[in-house]
């Protein structure tokens, strides 16, 4: 009887990259099924309350992509996080402020910045402070 190898833990910065991953790439292919435009776009092109055009979600699985690609080592994790949060605190402010012009990417609220500052700041603290898991010290025999 053959047993199993010892099973590959991930750390949290890897499983940040994983679900985020999936779920921006997920968010991004449903989107094109509500959008009909590549930039601006209608009132009503939106997936749940976020407005959405085909630019807004090729970024979206571009970045999905990214955080799935991160999520294969733990030291490219922390990084890949702590740059798509920099990248979304960024986006955020520039949203908030309203330097975004809302013909690129079909912006007419603030929930997008929102969930941008949102995403920002669970993939800074990813990339950061919770990107390792804290195990406790082996006992000495």
């Amino acid at each position: 009887m053959a047993t199993a190898g010892p099973a590959k833990t991930r750390t949290p910065a890897q499983l940040f990259g994983l679900v985020f991953g999936a779920v921006y790439v997920l968010v991004g292919i449903a989107g094109f099924f509500v959008a009909d435009q590549f930039i601006g776009g209608e009132a009503s092109d939106k997936l749940i309350v976020f407005p959405v055009n085909h630019m807004h979600n090729i970024v979206h699985l571009l970045i999905g992509g990214v955080l799935l690609f991160g999520a294969t080592r733990a030291d490219l994790a922390r990084t890949v996080n702590l740059g798509v949060g920099i990248t979304y605190a960024l986006v955020a402010v520039l949203g908030f402020i309203g330097v975004v012009t809302p013909e690129l990417i079909n912006d007419r609220g603030v929930a997008d910045d929102f969930l941008h500052l949102g995403t920002a700041i669970l993939a800074i603290y990813f990339g950061t402070a919770g990107s390792e898991t804290t195990r406790p010290a082996a006992p000495v025999a």
